[in-house]
Parts: C-alpha cells; structure tokens; sequence
C-alpha cells in the first residue's frame, strides 16, 4: 500500500528467511501503553482525528510485520494485568503502565502484525449500550478526541430508527463505564457523534487516507460483537468503491411516515444488506416501519463482524482507521438482523467518515451532494432501447439543478462520477451523496453512443 522508501533500511534481507522474521519479532516485542499527553479540547482544524490525513510515510516491504508507530503488550501480570513496556532501543530500562488492557500476550517474541495493531489501537474502540422505554441493543465506538467525542452508526444510537432520545452507556478499554449524549446523526451516512460526559480521557484514533487503499491490503476489526467487548478479527480488503443499498435508520416524524428517498430512488423491497446492533440477551429491537432506503459507498473486507461490530473501527496494517463497520451482507433470503458473518462485511470509507464527523461537530450537521436528476439501471431503463454500456441512465432533470446546469440531459447514461465507474443508479447516488454540498465533480456520460463529459457543482440535500 506505500512505495518503497528511497534509502532503504540497511536491513533489506529476504523477509521470508528466518533471520529477517526473528529480527521483526524482536522489534515487536514492545508495549503501546496508555498515552499521558494531555489533550486540549476538540479543535475540528487541528485535531488529527478530523483533520486531513497526513500522508503515511513509506516502510520497508521486508518489515511489513513492524508497527511504524506504536508497539505491542509485552506481557501481562496476574488479573489486575500490568502492562511491562521496553523500549526500542536495546539496553534501556523497563516502564510500566498504569493502565490496564484487555489484550492479552503470552510470548511478546512470537507476536504478530495483528497483535501490535489490537494493542494500538484498541484503546480507541468502544463499547456501546444503547436503550430505551421499547428495547435496547449494543454496538461500538471510535473515540476523536480525548475530551469525549464518539463516531458511530446512526443506526446504532437511533435502534434502527425507533428513538430520538435514547440513554447510552459507553464501556471503555479499561473498564470504564460513562455516559453519553448525541452530538448529532447523519441518516444519510448512517454515521452518528456522541459525547462523552464529563473529563473522560479517551485515546483518539488515528485515521487513515482511505483513497489510498488497494484491495488486498490488511483488514482488522475491532468491536464488540455479541457484546464480546476489544474482540479483534482480520482479513483483507475484498474490494472499494462497493455499493450498497439498506433501510434508512432516521427517525420518522411523530404520527408521520418517513420520507421517501432522494433523487428518485425508492425502496428495492428486502436488503440482503443487515443493520446489527441489537444483541442484548433479554432485550430486542422495537418494530420499525421505515419505508425509505439510502446508498453508500463502502469498503468491502472479509474480515469477521457481526452483530455489536457497528460504529466500530476497521483498522490497516498500522493501526490506523480505514473504515466504520456499518453492515453485513446475509446469505438467508430478506437479511434477518441475527444473521452472522459469511465473510462479507462493510464499512464506511475513513474519509467520509472524517468529514461527516468534522461537520456534525462543528454545525450538528452534515452536507451531501445532490445531482438533480432522477435515474435508473441502463440495463432496466425502458427508454433505453438497446443499451452498450452498464450505467445510471437519467430518467428526469430537475430544473435549475446541478446536472441540468451541467448541461446533462434525459436519456444520457452516466458511466462514471469523480473518477469511480458507475454500473448503475444505486453507485452514482452513493457517490452523489459522499460529497458534501456545492463539491465538483466530472461526469462521464453517453449520448447516443458517443462518450463526453460535463463539470457538475453539486447542490444540497434537504
């Protein structure tokens, strides 16, 4: 996933001979204890959690096991677990932290990639529990910022859609038990903001630049699934740019039914996309009635999440945050909220994610982008007598909107949207809608079997 740095380490020995792999089980053979920097309040322009990604600095193909920042237990000590930390450099003295962890290492020697990752970066995961007079469930957290803010799903703090006013409960790494109001959600991303209360002295993840992730790349999450708090799984990357389309988690209007979905996209009938918070034993998601649909563009990962992975972190090699766990694709026909991993997952892209938070933040909202245009499959387009290509095919323009401005126009078949392929309407409404309102963006298109492409100025979702 980086190039391989100009001046290359003196070590550039085979990675796969023995010598190399016990060179990097020895650097890994360190702790990530508890940060002491003390953090100042959430500055959206300079917090690294919101701000925009610093480009990752390139490591050595032959030292793919070592973190380039942070490092792993080193050992535990009875079940107060005390963690022992050495340093990088040979000879200096051993510290120990006065936090306690939930990662457990038996031979600091023999630890892995996934290890080091779990270590770093599990103190910035969360456990939620979320309930109300109708029901309850529990789900996960990426912590912001030290002073409290939580990322997560809407879906997890609304009960799918059933509440506005719900009690959570956050359960830190450590054991900490606080809570938690809504800072604001997005229904539109399925992402949501909480605060903590009061001085937490939460550990903030760090965020990753989710454009630069190639399929393959390693995949960890780690959530709460079944309420199994600090559980870590891996895989890969199984694809980007995947499009998903699931039941909306806003909550409708009081004695009003939910709005349909934007830009002429209605509901498909059953998702073999699930929602999959709810898994206190004991308790159960109330009945919802939503009747509208949203699309997202979403990292795809064979990693294993299941129910109580949602809000959580899907994390590369480094530790740092690729992805919110948001969904699971389900092999019984309709979905079926209790079905469990088949290996295929998804989550939101870091970079969506950053920027739907930074904005609920800072205005208890978030923009998206509206094209102006109602549109359908190529392929199911009536008007579409004999189409070449797979594409979203304009239906209808609204006037005065961004695509009629564009100069698009009613039978025209988009075949890609800011640089990504189109295949059909639910890709071009995603991308659509990961761009915040008045964003850019080229389209390309075919019009009677000719190619061409037009600069549009989103407008703003309502």
């Amino acid at each position: 996933m980086t190039d391989a740095p100009s001046n290359p380490p003196a070590d550039s020995s085979d990675p796969t001979s023995t010598e190399s792999l016990e060179k990097t089980r020895s650097r890994l053979a360190v702790e990530a204890g508890s940060p002491t920097t003390e953090y100042a309040p959430i500055d959206p322009e300079q917090h690294p959690a919101l701000a925009k990604p610093a480009p990752r600095r390139p490591v050595a193909v032959g030292l793919i096991a070592a973190l380039a920042v942070g490092a792993i237990v080193g050992g535990v000590s009875g079940a107060g677990v005390t963690l022992w930390a050495t340093s990088m450099n040979a000879g200096s003295p051993a510290i120990t932290s006065p936090s306690p962890t939930t990662i457990t290492v038996n031979d600091a020697q023999d630890a892995t990639q996934i290890t080091a990752v779990a270590a770093k970066a599990s103190p910035s995961v969360v456990t939620l529990s979320v309930s109300s007079d109708t029901g309850g469930g529990t789900g996960s957290g990426v912590v912001l910022s030290a002073d409290g803010y939580v990322l997560t799903n809407t879906h997890v703090v609304t009960l799918d859609g059933a509440v506005s006013d719900p009690t959570i409960r956050v359960q830190t790494n450590d054991g900490r038990l606080l809570t938690a109001t809504v800072v604001g959600i997005d229904p539109i991303s399925d992402l949501a903001v909480i605060k903590v209360d009061g001085d937490s002295g939460l550990q903030p993840a760090t965020f990753a630049d989710s454009a630069k992730l190639n399929v393959g790349d390693t995949a960890i999450a780690i959530g709460a699934p079944l309420g199994l708090a600090g559980t870590v799984t891996n895989g890969i990357v199984s694809a980007l740019n995947r499009s998903i389309t699931i039941a909306s988690s806003a909550v409708p209007e009081q004695d009003g039914p939910q709005q349909p979905a934007p830009d002429g996209q209605t509901p498909n009938g059953d998702s073999p996309y699930d929602f999959w918070n709810f898994d206190i034993p004991g308790q159960a998601a109330p009945n919802t009635s939503s009747t509208s649909t949203i699309s997202l563009s979403v990292i795809q990962t064979d990693a294993a999440i299941n129910p109580g992975n949602s809000g959580g972190a899907l994390l590369n090699s480094d530790g740092e945050v690729i992805g919110i766990n948001v969904a699971i694709a389900s092999a019984g026909s309709g979905g079926g909220g209790q079905a469990g991993s088949i290996g295929v997952g998804f989550a939101i892209p870091a970079n969506l994610a950053q920027r739907v938070a930074n904005e609920i933040i800072q205005n208890g909202a978030a923009t998206h982008g509206l094209l102006g245009a109602s549109v359908a499959n190529a392929t199911e387009d009536e008007n579409q007598k004999d189409p070449k290509v797979v594409g979203a095919s304009i239906i209808e323009l609204t006037q005065g909107g961004a695509a009629a401005a564009a100069g698009l126009k009613a039978g025209d078949v988009i075949t890609g949207f800011a640089g990504l392929p189109i295949t059909g309407k639910t890709d071009l409404t995603a991308q659509v809608r990961s761009l915040a309102s008045g964003a850019k963006a080229t389209v390309t298109y075919v019009r009677d079997g000719k190619a061409g492409t037009a600069e549009v100025t989103l407008g703003t979702l309502q």
